[in-house]
This record gives C-alpha cells, structure tokens and sequence, in this order.
C-alpha cells in the first residue's frame, strides 16, 4: 500500500498514475472536500506551456507539452489554443514575449477578429498559440478524484496524513527547506454577452492578465504574484488591477458581474521549478509554482516510474502492466 499525503491535483494525479500501474494507494486529505484545496481550487487551469516559456525555466515548457493528451483521457479540454495581445502603446511588449517564447504565429487585425469577433478592431497585431488549451480546474479536480476511485483509490477525507507517509503532496504544509509561498489572487465575472472562447492574455509592463473562459459566459481573471505568506483575502489594489485590466481588454467587461473571488499560496522553489525530492522514506512532489495543473501530469509520471523501479514495488508493477 502506498499512502499519499495531501488530495490537490499533485496528489490525485500521483494516485492516477500509481494506480494506473497497478498498485494500491490510498490519499490522506485534511480537507472533508476537493474544494478545500485553493491552490488547485482557485487555479488559471491554463495548459499553455509554450507561454509559459516566456518567463519560465525551459524545464517548464519541457514537462508541460504533454500536459494536454493527458488530461484529456480525464476531463474535458479545451483544445483553441491562447491568443496574446497588446494595446498599441504596448507593442514592445508582444515584441518581448514573441522572443522570449516558440510554437506560435503573429496574427493580425483580421485574424483577430475572426478567432475572437468580441476583440474585432480592439487590437492591430497578436501571436496566437494554437496548440495550448485550457480546462475548468474543478471540474477537473472532481473528474480526477472519480479516475483514481475507479482505479481503487482510497481517499479519506477529514484525515490528517499519519506522520509517515510513502508521499508528500501537501505543498506549503510540506515545510520543505528552501519552498516559499507565492500568493496568487483571481476573481470570476460573469459577462454573458461577451463570447470570448478561449485564453487570452492581454500584455501591460506592470500588471499582465489572463482571461479564461469557463463556459455559460463565466471567466476567471488572473495573474497576481506576490511573494506573501499571507492567507487574506484579495486586496482591493489587485482587485482593481486585475479589473481594470479586463476593461481594457474590452469595455463591455466594465458591465461584469464579479460573482467570486479567491486566493491561494502556490509553493514555489527558488528557481521556480517543481521537483520530486528525498527526505527519509518519503517523495515529495512540490514546487508546482503556477503550473500546478500545467505539470502535475509529468511529476506524477516520474514519481511512478520510481516506484515500479524500486525493488519492493518492481514485481507487482511489471506484472499489473505486462
């Protein structure tokens, strides 16, 4: 039996890809629910490795290609690719990000417009990503618990992980040398007459925004990091920044209905790439940064193959997949 600490998306999807190998796991979650979990709860769920690249390790870009195929045999995924733009005043800026990333085009006016009539005439030149998707976080989170559970995954809700477990997913609460907390902030409108059907980020030198459709005419905001430890609730100047950064993606935004808002502690290292790491008997899956639905697949992947590498596990791997 291999026992989990911690039922975020790190956690389930290490029980997935274990399980998958035909080994038993059961998760220990302090939590009597999913959405007790904010960092995956209050999460982008953007699958967009190649933006990522902008700013992030090419480890990164690396773990998170194939992020897509893999939640896809989960959840629902939205394969329309990511649309950056930026205001003309701005054009630097979308210079900047062209260099610094790959895998997209440079579309124009016209272009703009026909992958999302809403921008029509808002904006002169973007790069489209039409490989990136996106899913619903929770959704995917409760379609990833059910997986595992099909698989014969015990979760125990409402229990705290016994002080010795075979893996730690438990991020912050980890306490692991050199992990720092980031705080992430996000907010949800509801704009039915908008229509936007896909990610979009929207380039500004001091505060970047990212819009993900959620269907129904529902969109997460996003795009705060602060290096903070503190749980409070947004603040009303990222409020106000994340806002008016969707006015200025579109005007009719100004007449959404914010219907929630949120925050989470996103566990970072210093180099802001997630890794799996030793201590004593236990692996811990941790440093997820902003990525967390983004590279989970891939360090769950890798935890697995560990496991059926070790001798105590090697037998009943090889013999649950030959």
């Amino acid at each position: 039996m291999i026992t989990i600490a911690g039922a975020g998306v790190a956690g389930l999807a290490s029980a997935y890809e274990l399980a998958r190998r035909g080994l038993a796991v059961t998760i220990y979650e302090a939590g009597d629910a999913p959405d007790n979990n904010p960092c995956s709860w209050f999460a982008g769920g953007m699958l967009a490795p190649w933006c990522e690249g902008e700013t992030a390790d090419p480890q990164v870009v690396r773990l998170g290609a194939g992020a897509i195929a893999w939640w896809q045999q989960v959840t629902e995924v939205v394969k329309r690719g990511t649309l950056v733009v930026a205001p003309p005043r701005d054009a630097a800026e979308l210079i900047r990000f062209a260099r610094r990333t790959e895998s997209h085009r440079v579309v124009g006016a016209a272009e703009i417009a026909a992958l999302e009539p809403a921008l029509a005439g808002r904006f002169q030149q973007g790069l489209f990503f039409a490989e990136e998707a996106h899913l619903d976080p929770r959704r995917a989170l409760r379609d990833l618990t059910r997986a595992v559970q099909d698989l014969g995954v015990q979760i125990r809700y409402g229990t705290p992980a016994p002080e010795q477990v075979d893996v730690d997913c438990r991020g912050m609460a980890a306490s692991l040398p050199g992990l720092r907390p980031v705080r992430g902030e996000m907010a949800v409108i509801e704009a039915p007459d908008i229509g936007i059907t896909r990610t979009i980020r929207l380039l500004h030198p001091r505060i970047p925004v990212y819009l993900v459709p959620r269907g129904d005419g529902i969109y997460m905001i996003g795009a705060t990091m602060i290096e903070s430890s503190s749980w409070r609730p947004i603040t009303v100047r990222s409020l106000l920044e994340l806002l008016g950064a969707a006015f200025a993606l579109h005007p009719g935004l100004g007449e959404a209905s914010v219907i929630e808002t949120g925050t989470g502690l996103r566990p970072a290292f210093a180099d802001n790439v997630p890794r799996l790491s030793h201590r004593g008997d236990t692996t811990h899956v941790n440093g997820l940064y902003r990525h967390g639905f983004l590279l989970a697949p891939a360090l769950a992947k890798e935890l697995a193959a560990q496991f059926c590498q070790d001798h105590s596990h090697a037998d009943h791997c090889e013999r649950q997949t030959a």
